[in-house]
């Protein structure tokens, strides 16, 4: 099992460094434009961190290999990203991380873990699926929700179809 902990203000630059990384998988699927897309700012990044939203699943020499960054929206706390160094890919750190902040949410007493993903690539919302994750039609998302995903449809390059997703608490605990 990863060991995950809270993200410490002296590595958010290696965060970015992360998520940069990660990105570059979208070019192989002919998303250049996501791939191209610059992370967060450090400034970003530290509201996160300074709200008890960022949280990093390390190495065994305690380094960032993957990181989560999320915040409450509506009843649940929403993921509003997940990456993870190529280097240390498919061995498990977003699920773990994924994990992490269930348990999180729980003892915050939120009911679900939200997030927005893109519909078709297979690590989006295939793999959030695998890990119970369901889409949530716009009728049934909650005003924050249908907020983030109105903002997100004017923001994110490209047209490639994006969705909610949703995992209810009991779901995660599995």
């Amino acid at each position: 099992m990863a060991a995950i902990r809270a993200a410490r203000r002296d590595e958010l630059e290696l965060l970015r460094a992360i998520e940069a990384d990660a990105g570059r998988m979208f070019a192989a699927i002919g998303m250049d434009a996501i791939a191209e897309d610059h992370p967060g700012s450090i400034t970003e990044l530290e509201a996160f961190r300074a709200a008890g939203g960022a949280w990093v699943a390390v190495d065994g020499d305690d380094r960032p290999a993957g990181y989560l960054l999320s915040g409450p929206v509506d009843d649940a706390l929403h993921i509003e990203q997940v990456s993870v160094a190529r280097a240390h890919a498919r061995r498990g750190l977003g699920a773990a991380l994924i994990e992490h902040l269930a348990t999180t949410a729980a003892a915050r007493g939120r009911a679900a873990l939200t997030l927005t993903t893109f519909r078709d690539v297979p690590w989006n919302a295939p793999y959030y699926a695998r890990l119970g994750f369901r889409v949530v039609e716009p009728t049934d998302q909650g005003p924050a929700l249908r907020a983030i995903v109105a903002h997100e449809a004017v923001t994110i390059p490209g047209d490639a179809p994006r969705v909610a997703m949703r995992l209810p608490l009991a779901a995660a605990r599995r």
